[in-house]
């Protein structure tokens, strides 16, 4: 049966409680169509549902590789791309489309493979000390001042952009220039995004070229030198596109994450004042942070590989499917009653207990560098900290929204 799609607005896709509790109890995915965008896709919103369809190898990421030619009208993954790319140099704008999020199989499977490998838990572990220094000295500059500092701009944006710098072996000497190139391209006032670009890329390919011939312990030559027997290698295009993988994924999100995070602490101050008198609590807290708030409301877009049924609902080859991970990690059927509740002292099973960083194949590279990275600034901004409050009346803060998306922080004053 053919129904008239919901046309969702950003309200919609950032409240939990809202139009996603009338599309669980519907015995068909609804067909929604995501703010900005004009196509429709089939909504997934039930907790045990969105796992299953990120697991499910009928619906497919990369829809060039419909054994059947899907239907030639518009699509939602097309319209987001030509979004954000549009505006790039095609020799550029590569780089940038080679999102693991986009694969799937064996394509997928080579282009992770090293990536997994060059995510110890060792490495991840060792940069605590760097990411505690790091974040310590961010906000000592800043509480210097007698005005709220901007805790997205002027702290979370440079913490996560030093870190993936870190991570992936920019050295010292030149990580002014880069992190001003990330700086324009990631979160810039967009002015410098094309100069900004290019400057990552030539000097990623420069790096990748100095660690091909003088490897050392940094991600990239990790990457330049760790190929298993049987493996393809990674040529200098996939290496540029893996290094822009964790800009684009390792900068930005985490960074507003972070903001979010210590907004809804404040939107709770019985919860802050907790966390303050109960620091152990602090294991618990990132977790579900991280399930409350679920950056990421929207998941990539599925799209059926043949024609079958999911989850009651009768799908064509070609048809688009995309899942509301924000709407899953509030399901009553999985958290009980008032799942919109923040608790900081909540208790999950085993693995995360959400699917804010997915679910399956394409589980988040960097969760357990976002744990680390939360964990250390919840305890120096509000821990350390106890008299950090908002900077501004919560009514007077800024927010923007991108397309298929909610409301995302502009600015997060406070009063260190």
């Amino acid at each position: 049966m053919t129904t008239t799609p919901v046309r969702l607005t950003p309200e919609d896709v950032e409240n939990p409680v809202g139009a996603y509790a009338r599309f669980r109890e519907q015995t068909e995915l609804p067909r929604v169509v995501l703010p900005g965008l004009d196509t429709p896709v089939r909504l997934v919103t039930r907790y045990v549902d969105v796992k299953a369809a990120l697991t499910e190898p009928r619906l497919i990421r990369d829809r060039a590789g419909l054994a059947a030619p899907a239907d030639a009208g518009s699509d939602p993954q097309d319209e987001l791309l030509a979004a954000a790319f549009d505006s790039f140099p095609a020799e550029y704008a590569g780089y940038l489309s080679g999102h693991l999020a986009l694969f799937d199989g064996e394509e997928h499977a080579r282009r992770r493979a090293p990536l997994t490998r060059a995510f110890t838990a060792r490495r991840i572990a060792a940069l605590r000390g760097f990411v505690e220094r790091t974040a310590a000295e961010l906000l000592a500059d800043l509480a210097t001042r007698n005005e709220p500092a901007d805790l997205l701009g002027e702290f979370a944006y440079p913490l996560t952009t030093q870190v993936i710098c870190e991570l992936v072996g920019v050295e010292e000497a030149d990580r002014p220039r880069v992190c001003g190139w990330i700086r324009d391209f990631a979160y810039g006032d967009g002015s410098r995004t094309v100069e900004g670009l290019v400057g990552i890329v030539d000097h990623v390919k420069e790096l990748i070229a100095r660690r091909r011939a003088e490897p050392t312990g940094d991600l990239v030559s990790t990457l330049a030198h760790d190929t298993r027997e049987g493996e393809q290698p990674l040529d200098e295009d996939d290496l540029v596109a893996a290094v822009f993988l964790l800009i684009n994924t390792g900068i930005t999100p985490p960074a507003l994450f972070l903001a979010h995070g210590l907004l809804a602490l404040f939107d709770h101050p019985d919860q802050l004042a907790r966390l303050r008198a109960e620091p152990q609590l602090l294991e618990r807290a990132v977790p579900e942070l991280l399930r409350y708030i679920t950056l990421v409301r929207i998941g990539a877009t599925l799209y059926a590989a043949e024609d079958f049924t999911f989850t009651g609902t009768a799908l064509r080859t070609g048809d688009p499917v995309t899942v509301a991970l924000l709407a899953a990690d509030h399901d009553p059927k999985e958290y009980g009653d008032a799942p919109e509740r923040l608790d900081i002292a909540r208790e999950f099973g085993r693995g995360d207990g959400h699917l804010a960083f997915g679910h399956g194949a394409h589980y988040c590279l960097g969760a357990a560098l976002g744990r680390l990275v939360t964990s250390v600034v919840l305890d120096q901004v509000l821990i350390r900290r106890p008299e950090a409050a908002l900077g501004v009346a919560r009514d007077g803060l800024e927010f923007g929204h991108w397309p298929a998306d909610g409301f995302h922080l502009l600015r997060l004053p406070v009063r260190l």
